[in-house]
């Protein structure tokens, strides 16, 4: 027999007039939750915690619990409720070493395009709020910072890279909304800066510089060491 309350049933049956289905509404608030950094790693989600905050009752709240678990989100323990789980060294690595490769495609195509084309955009991404971030949440600066980054791989102009890249989106809001804390919020501003400036003098070597600089330090604020493909060679 199901948990849900008559007028969630109502409120399901009527869904495409009145709002998403509760289900939804759960599985949305905790994602966002997680891909902030409101919920950290080794959180202990509790069914009816967010049942309450949504104002329903748990049944779609352990439905989107069973979704983000499929996702490699959660971990769910009957009765307890839903570990967040850690990013693990490998999945931060990973990404990050994927991001270098997609980003420094982007800046190759943009200089392959001229000089004209990286000054362009090297003046767009000079004036993004990632570049100075006055006035945001930890949040906002979480979202600003991708979109500061897409921007940069959309320029590229290529579909499949763009996708790619998209398809990372999830994972990289994560890892990143764990390793940025408020306290480093000035190192990522000042190299999202650093960046752009490369790409606005038409530099695509400094600009992949100062890109792997930053993904490394991202994955080093995690603790995780960069490895071979992000640590910069060492001069002999």
């Amino acid at each position: 027999m199901s948990s849900a309350t008559p007028r969630e049933t109502v409120s399901s049956a009527t869904a495409g007039a009145a709002g998403p289905p509760a289900a939804d509404r759960a599985y949305h608030h905790v994602k966002s939750g997680l891909l902030d950094g409101s919920y950290l790693d080794g959180d202990l989600l509790s069914e009816g915690e967010v049942a309450n905050a949504l104002q329903m009752s748990r049944t779609p709240v352990r439905e989107a619990f069973l979704r983000l678990q499929t996702e490699g989100f959660l971990r769910l323990y009957p009765k307890r409720g839903a570990l967040v789980v850690p990013v693990t060294p490998t999945e931060a690595r990973a990404v990050m070493e994927a991001r270098l490769a997609l980003e420094s495609f982007a800046i190759d195509k943009l200089a392959s395009q001229g000089r004209e084309a990286m000054v362009a955009i090297g003046e767009q991404l000079t004036a993004h709020p990632a570049c100075h971030g006055a006035g945001l949440s930890d949040a906002e600066i979480h979202v600003t910072d991708r979109a500061f980054h897409a921007t940069l791989v959309a320029a590229a102009g290529n579909p499949v890279v763009a996708d790619l890249y998209n398809a990372l989106r999830d994972k990289q809001m994560r890892i990143t909304a764990t390793a940025r804390t408020h306290a480093v919020r000035p190192r990522i501003t000042h190299q999202h800066a650093q960046l752009a400036a490369a790409i606005r003098v038409g530099d695509p070597e400094l600009a992949k510089d100062r890109l792997r600089e930053h993904l490394l330090g991202t994955v080093r604020a995690l603790g995780v060491a960069g490895g071979p493909y992000l640590e910069p060679i060492a001069e002999l």
